[in-house]
């Protein structure tokens, strides 16, 4: 994904108007204008601008996968658990072990399952 459809989703997902991100920023109308319709790229500076605006990485920024790295679902996993307060982190881990349980009783059941049918038919 370009870094113009990165940011763009970025804007979207806050909710944020491109003269909101730029006075934030503190880069003209125009300049950010220029990267959502891909006309023109950050340099490294305003790069981590965003990148600490909107607390993500550059290699997340510019889509780059470098060797054994994060797919797309746990950047934006990771994403999202590091814009939460730390009480909201605790609670979202706890979800997630909870899913965790709840997948792993699931397979045991299906295991059971299966090996019921078989002794059936045997």
């Amino acid at each position: 994904m370009p870094f113009c459809d990165t940011l763009r989703n970025l804007i979207d997902e806050r909710g944020l108007t491109q003269k909101q991100l730029a006075q934030a920023l503190e880069i003209p109308v125009s300049t950010l204008g220029g990267y959502v319709q891909g006309t023109s790229e950050p340099d490294f500076e305003t790069l981590k601008l965003f990148a600490n605006y909107f607390n993500v990485s550059a290699d997340y920024l510019l889509n780059l996968k470098i060797g054994n790295t994060q797919s797309h679902l746990e950047n934006e996993l990771l994403r999202i658990f590091r814009s939460l307060s730390t009480e909201q982190q605790e609670l979202y881990l706890e979800q997630g072990k909870a899913f965790i349980r709840i997948n792993a009783k699931e397979d045991v059941k299906s295991s059971k399952s299966t090996l019921q049918g078989k002794n059936n038919e045997g």
